[in-house]
């Protein structure tokens, strides 16, 4: 339940939000908007404040807005999406994915401020037996706090250490009962990792940033993670990169998996969620929000609008090919799932 409970509001709040950013531009522009709902399917609530219809329907996956001629009913009336002007209309799809992006910067912020990051630090929480770490004395409440000359402050610089040690032997001081100690070991190479370890599992303390660190913070995590998604994006183009693309069970999965570890993991993962949804929206793939706005491109170029009709058909068959990848996907993880 708990699993059913995190994906309902993860992938709700995620559409809902990208759908959000349509309709607040829409109505900053004058825009005539229909309907906003929450939710597909039948309306369990809904109410016309003004023109908009404001609904919550029964399927909580997620949500839309309907501007008025946006389905091709298209009239004389200059508040209809389709008689804005270009550059209106462009921020107002543009705005979907940005929404994303902000989402996705909050989420970060509230997990470094309010929430708190576990962040491991020097003092060992374990020593695995048989490894060189435990056979060569280093025990559960020791302070690293030296590798050879070099001065261990903070995990990564003694992971990084570690590294730099493999294949040779080291000399590890640590603090125990306000005394020094220190040990001989060498690094052992283990295969599931994949990396040169001595066997310890750090300590974990939460941080906490002030409102500025964590709001910095929250920014520069979601552009980090939007550069790694076009490196990614261009190494598969280019075919330097291998085609992985996880679909609605996979990403269930990850959401089920967060929702049983804690409130972090779970607000983590759908700021990349969200992030990656406003990234992969600005492609310009036929029904996304990327092809409306490549369109409108070409629009400002040639001088004129392509034809509904043609621009219709394109976005249909972009949707029949968008879901038989999505089909596609889906299939290959429940394969997997039977097969794990």
């Amino acid at each position: 339940m708990t699993t059913v409970i995190a994906i309902i509001l993860v992938f709700g709040v995620l559409v809902t939000v990208h759908e959000l950013g349509h309709f607040l531009v829409a109505k900053a522009f004058g825009m005539r908007v229909e309907e906003f709902a929450v939710g597909f399917g039948p309306a369990l609530y809904k109410r016309r404040v003004g023109e908009t219809v404001y609904a919550l329907r029964i399927i909580p996956l997620g949500g839309y807005n309907r501007l008025a001629g946006m389905e091709g009913n298209k009239t004389a009336d200059p508040r209809e999406y389709p008689n804005r002007p270009l550059w209106q209309r462009f921020l107002v799809v543009l705005a979907g994915p940005i929404m994303n992006l902000i989402l996705a910067a909050i989420l970060y912020a509230v997990c470094f401020g309010p929430v708190g990051i576990p962040t491991p630090t020097t003092t060992v929480q374990q020593a695995i037996p048989h490894y060189p770490a435990y056979e060569a004395g280093i025990r559960p409440g020791d302070r690293i706090i030296q590798i050879d000359r070099t001065r261990i402050t903070n995990w990564e610089t003694l992971a990084h250490a570690i590294v730099n040690h493999k294949n040779h032997p080291m000399n590890v001081t640590v603090e125990r009962d306000h005394t020094r100690r220190t040990f001989k070991l060498q690094t052992r190479y283990d295969k599931k990792l994949k990396e040169y370890i001595i066997g310890i599992q750090p300590a974990f303390v939460t941080v906490h940033q002030n409102f500025a660190a964590a709001t910095m913070s929250g920014v520069r995590q979601t552009v980090d993670l939007s550069g790694q998604w076009f490196g990614a994006l261009y190494r598969l183009v280019t075919g330097h990169g291998p085609f992985d693309l996880t679909g609605p069970v996979g990403i269930a999965e990850l959401v089920g998996q967060a929702a049983h570890t804690g409130l972090v993991d779970v607000l983590l993962l759908s700021a990349a969620l969200s992030a990656n949804l406003g990234l992969f929206n600005i492609l310009p793939i036929p029904v996304l929000d990327g092809s409306r706005l490549f369109l409108m491109i070409v629009e400002a170029i040639r001088g004129k609008p392509m034809d509904p009709d043609h621009e219709n058909m394109i976005h249909f068959v972009g949707f029949i090919i968008l879901m038989a990848l999505v089909l596609f996907v889906t299939f290959r993880e429940v394969e997997h799932l039977f097969h794990a």
